[in-house]
């Protein structure tokens, strides 16, 4: 999201820059030239301002971009702008300077509020909507969410590494870029490559994990009911490890830990699942509604340099508004 609100900021930079030289060189005193950039600062702005529309209000990286509605709206623009082209071929000087400065003056509104909000957003703070029940009842469908980028220290652009940083706990609930190598593959019923999942973190690196028939084991430990934990009444999955093929068996570390578990045990996870040891510099997470959640019982561990921040505030719905807990 930062980034694409850093591509739109540049785009609207260089359209100023662009006209601030024609109107040095007096260009814009020809009709046709001026009815021609009138109608491409209309596509550039009304389509920066429903690209940013579409993604913030419809919950940035969470969601998936509603490529249906960018159409339309464009074509409604790309019409919109062809009627500006026609009624400003010959336009009066006063107005043209007038409609001149108002658009200078939007373009430069929106490239530094662009350039702002995608340096806040890569450094501090992202806005994320939760997309599925996975939480509940911690965080609900359709919660936005302001996510603290700054948790686990701060990150250096075009790099996975960070300054000042800070360990992950346990019971922290991330928000983290899915841990697929590729759009070819598919967990959770589909690709979720460059898509952004919550969970909480249960296991840390180093850890050895197993879920034996639904409750969770750390270090061989049964971990203590937390009153976020969520289960329904569904029927178990029940199976002895010796009843794993052998060839899976050998290979169920390896098969977690390059996403390829799911295809070979499918629900059973849900219910029974490792023991695996958490690698270096990568953390288990699990969704609270543990029946409802693909985690990382399902795709493997997530990685350090995939996590973008911890869940701190719901800011909408009005009644949900509160930190994260």
């Amino acid at each position: 999201m930062e980034i694409r609100l850093f591509i739109i900021a540049c785009i609207m930079y260089a359209f100023s820059l662009g006209s601030k030289r024609l109107i040095h060189k007096n260009k814009l005193e020809q009709d046709i030239l001026f009815a021609i950039w009138h109608a491409l600062y209309l596509i550039f702005i009304l389509n920066a301002a429903l690209f940013l529309v579409l993604f913030v209000m419809g919950g940035g990286t969470g969601s998936p971009f509603n490529w249906k509605s960018f159409v339309i709206g464009s074509v409604l623009i790309l019409a919109y702008s062809v009627y500006d082209f026609l009624t400003n071929r010959r336009i009066k000087k006063e107005q043209k300077n007038s409609l001149i400065k108002s658009a200078l003056e939007w373009c430069n509104t929106v490239y530094f509020a662009g350039f702002v909000a995608s340096i806040v957003m890569f450094f501090f703070i992202q806005a994320f909507k939760i997309p599925s029940a996975s939480m509940r009842d911690t965080l609900l469908e359709g919660d936005h969410l302001f996510v603290n980028k700054l948790a686990y220290g701060l990150r250096i652009p075009f790099s996975t590494k960070r300054l000042f940083t800070r360990p992950v706990q346990k019971g922290d609930i991330i928000v983290f870029e899915f841990p697929a190598e590729s759009r070819e593959q598919e967990n959770c019923g589909g690709s979720q490559y460059g898509r952004d999942f919550v969970k909480r973190v249960v296991a840390l690196p180093g850890d050895e994990v197993q879920v034996i028939d639904s409750k969770v084991y750390i270090n061989g430990e049964a971990t203590e009911a937390q009153p976020y934990e969520k289960f329904d009444q569904v029927n178990r999955n029940h199976y002895e490890q010796s009843e794993v093929p052998a060839d899976l068996a050998e290979k169920y570390q390896e098969l977690w830990e390059n996403h390829r578990l799911e295809p070979a045990f499918g629900l059973f996870l849900r219910d029974q699942f490792g023991p695996v040891k958490v690698p270096a510099d990568t953390y288990f997470a699990m969704g609270d509604n543990r029946d409802n959640s693909c985690d990382s019982r399902f795709w493997g561990p997530v990685p350090m340099r995939n996590i973008k921040g911890k869940a701190w505030l719901i800011h909408w719905p009005a009644k949900r508004i509160g930190f994260v807990k």
